[in-house]
């Protein structure tokens, strides 16, 4: 079945999005070497970030009222600094292909498990979260305040995904089968997000016995 996404309007917000299918479960499969060398900062990748990139990311986040900062700043930026530190992470194939994107293009990528998904994603939207959201992003507990931050719900209220952090219950684990990754992308930095969408499913294509899905891009009103 393919997965259908109601976008709320937006005046920056571009979305890109598609569905990775593994041949087998996530825990059984290793991250291509090609995908480990891109985390490198001296590694070549046909996309670069730079300041004006996250500054434009920063903004798209900012419009609705988020505050970009401190443990709420994008994701993209987090991965730049661990990169420069020496420290970037390994978690499975998929999320490492989707950090190395992100990394390189500077705009947040969100990678959520088709299978927890409510509803079997029945109902996916992306709009600005209203006043008093919040959702719980690590194993252990811990609760981010996702207000006035444009994020992926899977049920009215369920937040799974956002530029900052994707929640718990729907990221991906060693059984995973199949990813749905949302490049958060800004009409402010005109063909990105096009371009970021295109490398990100090279590369996923290119993983052994892996088979991309597209996904249908909807808008909505409210």
């Amino acid at each position: 079945m393919e997965l259908t996404i109601a976008i709320a309007a937006h005046p920056l917000l571009e979305i890109g999005a598609f569905v990775t299918r593994l041949p087998r479960a996530l825990g059984e499969l290793a991250t291509p070497d090609a995908i480990v060398a891109l985390a490198d900062p001296s590694a070549t990748a046909p996309l670069c970030s730079s300041d004006t990139v996250r500054a434009e990311v920063r903004q798209l986040l900012r419009h609705g009222g988020f505050k970009p900062a401190g443990r709420s700043k994008p994701a993209s930026e987090y991965l730049h600094a661990a990169a420069a530190e020496g420290r970037f992470p390994r978690i499975n194939a998929v999320v490492d292909t989707c950090n190395v994107v992100s990394l390189c293009s500077g705009l947040p990528i969100s990678l959520v498990d088709v299978e927890r998904l409510a509803g079997g994603g029945g109902g996916l939207a992306i709009a600005v979260a209203p006043a008093g959201t919040t959702y719980v992003f690590n194993p252990s507990g811990q609760v981010i305040d996702a207000s006035c931050l444009p994020c992926l719900f899977d049920a009215p209220g369920a937040v799974t995904g956002t530029p900052v952090k994707d929640a718990q219950r729907t990221k991906t684990h060693d059984g995973t089968r199949a990813a749905l990754a949302i490049v958060w992308g800004t009409r402010a930095l005109p063909g990105r997000t096009g371009k970021t969408v295109a490398w990100y499913r090279e590369l996923a294509a290119a993983m052994p016995g892996c088979e991309l899905a597209d996904v249908a891009l909807t808008s909505r009103s409210s």
